[in-house]
């Protein structure tokens, strides 16, 4: 399990770090023809899907900051010949992350707190590493992971997520979730919950292993509990449940109609299986630390989060906050170093800092999901796909890497 889990850590960020392959496909060769309009580009991406094992996938291209192309490819039913369309739902995995990004800047607006406020100002429990019991944890440590607040692999997969209760628990994708990683079938428990038992001295998993060495503020570790824990925060400073906070600060004003992260208000006949490969899909699971990694949207709807994220990185959006707000979520966090330069530049609020990008990506089981933002000629783009990045990263970066290379192309000819 430990091997597993620490390759899963870093194949959470897959996407940051996914446009060099020596594949000697030719198919995912780099092509030096222009693309030069939206039909070449859409038979570029359905012969990446016909060659590929790729159920479906959608994208959204933005260039001077208009969208340029949105559409889908695949399938979101394979068994069923259900096409992948605009529309179709699923969870982007820890992309979501940027959304716990602009609540807390949100918060930070409504003058809840500060990035310098210590969170246990906030919490109702005391939260402390007990290595470094004298040093506080401060908003900007959670946000940039450099809390010292750990993913512990001997908790976070078994006991963080499950599957959900009415699935079929008979099929190879739920084995493989069962018998590989532990991880049951069950209901859920609330975010206040599992993160008690987490973190605090009394809690069932709590241990000197969800813990750094080092003291907050001084290494930097990829932690999807502790965003849950900003998430917590954000609950614990506001009076209002996490979900609610962002429907009403961030889905609404952005119009995200079709985002949630209640599977249950998902239409189910529109949402997209989640796959191992195009032979084996997933059952619908769910994790306890929802913030972290369990929004629910759209093509349509991740668009519209994409070109406000573009606009803002230049001062050109006030539809979540004013432009200081943007000028915060994006702004250099780290002192140089504190971040592994072979992985990025920097850090904003959450967002990854790199080459002159702004993004993230997400994967979990069946789901990889990825969003850039060029904040100098404002474009960029986002893919969702209900393709698996866990279990077999090489044909994921494969297929990932041949998107960004016909975006890329596609947005030099323009």
């Amino acid at each position: 399990m430990k091997d597993f889990f620490l390759i899963f850590v870093v194949k959470l960020f897959v996407a940051a770090a996914l446009f060099s392959c020596d594949d000697e496909d030719t198919a995912l060769q780099p092509d030096p023809r222009p693309i030069t309009s939206a039909a070449e580009l859409t038979v570029s991406m359905e012969e990446l899907v016909n060659k590929n094992d790729v159920p479906g996938f959608a994208i959204t291209i933005v260039k001077d900051n208009t969208i340029v192309y949105q559409e889908a490819f695949g399938y979101a039913d394979v068994q069923a010949q259900k096409p992948y369309t605009n529309q179709t739902v699923q969870h982007i995995a820890s992309t979501s992350k940027t959304f716990v990004a602009a609540a807390v800047v949100k918060a930070i607006e409504q003058g809840y707190f500060t990035l310098e406020t210590e969170i246990n100002d906030i919490l109702p429990v005391p939260v402390v590493n007990p290595k470094h019991a004298n040093v506080a944890i401060q908003v900007k440590h959670l946000v940039t992971h450099t809390s010292g607040l750990l993913d512990n692999p001997a908790f976070y997969l078994a006991e963080n997520y499950y599957i959900l209760p009415g699935e079929n628990i008979s099929t190879p994708g739920a084995a493989t979730l069962m018998n590989d990683l532990g991880i049951d079938q069950r209901e859920g428990r609330s975010l206040e919950e599992f993160l008690g038992e987490y973190y605090l001295e009394n809690g069932d998993m709590h241990s000197p292993d969800n813990f750094a060495d080092t003291a907050p503020g001084t290494s930097w570790s990829y932690s999807n509990v502790a965003t849950g824990l900003t998430g917590y925060l954000i609950e614990a400073a506001t009076g209002q449940n996490f979900a609610d906070y962002v429907k009403v600060n961030v889905l609404e004003p952005l119009g995200m109609s079709n985002s949630t992260y209640d599977i249950s208000q998902v239409n189910r006949s529109n949402m997209a299986k989640w796959y191992l490969d195009k032979s084996t899909p997933f059952p619908l699971y769910a994790n306890d630390s929802y913030p972290e990694g369990s929004l629910f949207t759209s093509n349509i709807d991740l668009g519209k989060y994409l070109q406000d994220m573009i606009d803002g990185s230049q001062g050109l959006s006030n539809t979540l906050f004013p432009e200081s707000g943007y000028d915060l979520l994006f702004d250099d966090q780290l002192a140089a170093g504190t971040i592994p330069t072979d992985f990025a530049d920097n850090h904003g609020i959450f967002w990854i800092k790199k080459d002159g990008k702004l993004q993230h990506g997400g994967n979990s089981f069946g789901v990889s999901t990825y969003l850039e933002v060029d904040p100098v000629d404002g474009s960029g783009y986002s893919l969702i796909t209900n393709m698996d990045a866990i279990f077999d990263t090489a044909k994921y970066n494969q297929v990932a890497s041949r998107v960004d290379q016909i975006v890329r192309r596609f947005l030099e000819a323009h």
